[in-house]
This record gives structure tokens, C-alpha cells and sequence, in this order.
């Protein structure tokens, strides 16, 4: 049996000592992803032990454990931490074909590859949709002076963000981001504060008139798990996915990797491949509202009914984590707090 001790950063599973387990160190903090395990545990007779905390926290413990790590698998969000790790040496090569054949090319390296999809969009007030051309609308637009003390967005220090800012580094330069990230400051409705919803409620109750926020917080809200005050607040709210006239929605990835010293490496890839199979995929986005990986699976409701044909950036993902420094450099000194 496992052994549950409840800390601040999460619930801490122990490892034992099992030729039949898996061994999992993860930055996600689902309940839906213990309820998964236990699928792939009744299906392979495969324990699987997890330890859960902070992305940080858990690279330097395995940087510190080294070939003492027990851990065969890291699993975060964002594709910048995942890079952060494979920097380090943490990661060894996938040998896999059914990752490789399942996993857009943008999506994976040898060493990691995104488990689910987020895309980063913006949401306005549906009595403001007629003000702007807002379809056309660009993340390049929100610097612009027509949304001087309009926008809201979280602080420089979210890694959603910073991958964002990565990615305009990539796409259109150090020198225009620089520029942009200094506009976008003067555009503020307030100082970053909050998390995603908190950014989105600003805009439904009138304090800013568009958001920046990822997906599956709009429809966490708007499924009532998050109380009907929330739910209510955000039926106000159009979703706008930004760059459909070029490059397309930036998109972001929750991701894993098997370990470099992983003791269970037969296990490990037998764990990862049934994160990609059709049944471990509609359990993830019917649970989390993120988008699937897969090609042959349709996201949860409240995410399909935002829109299925918009346009996805197709930037590879690991140039957020050779990118991120130099993002996060820009945007503290634009003011971007």
C-alpha cells in the first residue's frame, strides 16, 4: 500500500522496493493523474510511486540524488522546465516509435515529449467584441496604444509567460520583443497580480477589458468547480485565439521525460507510451480541460466549443527553454513585475 503524508507542496507518495513499479517524480497536482495511474496500474500490474512538489525543487533533488535517484520519470508543465532538465543531463534518450509516430515533431525532443497541449490566449467582454477587429488580433498587438491601461496579464515570474516571451524571441527577435514587452508594461490595467482566473475575473467585472490566460482555467471556471460566482463571471467572457493571420495560438505543453539513472526503464516506457494511448488521453483533457497530444481524440466539451479549427503555432517548443533567461532578462527590465 502507499503511504499518503499531506505537505504544503503536495501529496508525497513513498517509494518501495518493487520489481514491478514505476517510480515518478511530477510538478502536476491532479487528483485525475493518481485516478490514471491506477488505470495503468489494474491494466499492467505495474506499481506506480509518486512524489510530487515544486518543478524546481524536484530538479535539484535529482540533480542532488544522482545515481542514488529512485525516480524513472520526471513530469512537469511547460516546455522551458522540461528543457531546464535535458540542460542538466537529467534525461536519457526515448527510444520509442509509439511516442515518436504520436508526437507532433514540435512537440518532442530525443528526451522529452509533451503529454498533453495549453494554448495562451486572450479573452475580452462580450459588449466589447465590436470595438476592435479583435479575430485579428496579435500578442504583438497588445503593446499597441489602443490598449493603453487595458490589459491584464500575471507576473513575470509565471513560467507560463516567460515561455510566451520566449517564444515572441523566437519568432520575431530579441531587439522587437524588448521593444514590445516595454509597451505592453505602459498597456497595464494594474500591476501583475493573481493567477489565471484572476485575470480573467478582472475583465468580467470591468477592471481591464482583455485578458492573457491559458485555456483550461476558462473552462475549469465555467464547469462550476470552481463555485457559480466564477462560472457566471466568465459567461461574459469570448475567447480570442490571437495570430490567426500568421504564425498562429502559441501553444505550450505539460511533459515527461525518463530519467537518466531510472532503475525501471522497461517500466517507465511502458508507462509513458499508455500516457499517449486514446484512454489515458480522454481521461487527461476530460479531467484537466488541457488538449490532447494525440491526433484521434477530441478535447473535453468546454474547450471544443471554443473553437476546433484554430490555427496552432508550430514553433518547437524547446526553443522556450533556450530562449526563457533572455525572456525573463526582458521582462523584469521592462518593468514587468
Amino acid at each position: 500500500m502507499f503511504k499518503y503524508i499531506l505537505l504544503f507542496s503536495g501529496i508525497f507518495l513513498f517509494f518501495s522496493v518493487n520489481s514491478e513499479e514505476v517510480n515518478i517524480y511530477t510538478s502536476r497536482h491532479y487528483e485525475s493523474d493518481i485516478q490514471l495511474y491506477e488505470k495503468f496500474t489494474n491494466s499492467t500490474g505495474i506499481k506506480v510511486n509518486i512524489i510530487s512538489g515544486n518543478s524546481k525543487a524536484l530538479e535539484k533533488r535529482i540533480e542532488e540524488e544522482g545515481k542514488d535517484c529512485l525516480a524513472d520519470v520526471f513530469i512537469v508543465a511547460d516546455a522551458g522546465r522540461l528543457y531546464s532538465a535535458s540542460s542538466k543531463k537529467l534525461f536519457q534518450k526515448l527510444n520509442s516509435e509509439v511516442i515518436n509516430n504520436a508526437v507532433p515533431k514540435n512537440f518532442r525532443t530525443p528526451y522529452w515529449f509533451g503529454v498533453t497541449k495549453r494554448a495562451r490566449i486572450m479573452f475580452i467582454q462580450k459588449k466589447n467584441m465590436n470595438k476592435n477587429d479583435i479575430n485579428k488580433i496579435s500578442y504583438e498587438d497588445l503593446a499597441n496604444p489602443e490598449w493603453n491601461q487595458k490589459v491584464l496579464i500575471r507576473s513575470s515570474n509565471n513560467i507560463y509567460n516567460q515561455s510566451l516571451v520566449a517564444s515572441l524571441i523566437q519568432n520575431v527577435g530579441y531587439k522587437k520583443t524588448k521593444k514590445w514587452a516595454t509597451n505592453l508594461v505602459n498597456n497595464f490595467a494594474r500591476s501583475p497580480k493573481g493567477n489565471d482566473r484572476s485575470q480573467m475575473l478582472g475583465v468580467a467585472s470591468g477592471e481591464a477589458e482583455i485578458a492573457v490566460a491559458n485555456t483550461y482555467y476558462y473552462a475549469l471556471m465555467l464547469s462550476g468547480k470552481k463555485g457559480d460566482e466564477q462560472k457566471e463571471a466568465v459567461k461574459n467572457l469570448v475567447p480570442v485565439f490571437p495570430n490567426q493571420g500568421n504564425r498562429g495560438t502559441h501553444m505550450n505543453i505539460s511533459g515527461a521525460g525518463i530519467l537518466k539513472y531510472s532503475k525501471n526503464k522497461d517500466n517507465a516506457i511502458r508507462f509513458l507510451e499508455f500516457l499517449l494511448s486514446k484512454e489515458a488521453q480522454e481521461h487527461i483533457v476530460n479531467n484537466t480541460f488541457e488538449y490532447p497530444i494525440i491526433n484521434n481524440v477530441q478535447p473535453h466539451k468546454l474547450i471544443a466549443n471554443m473553437g476546433l479549427t484554430f490555427k496552432q503555432d508550430d514553433t518547437d517548443v524547446s526553443s522556450y527553454g533556450k530562449w526563457q533567461s533572455d525572456a525573463l532578462k526582458i521582462m523584469i527590465e521592462s518593468g514587468w513585475r
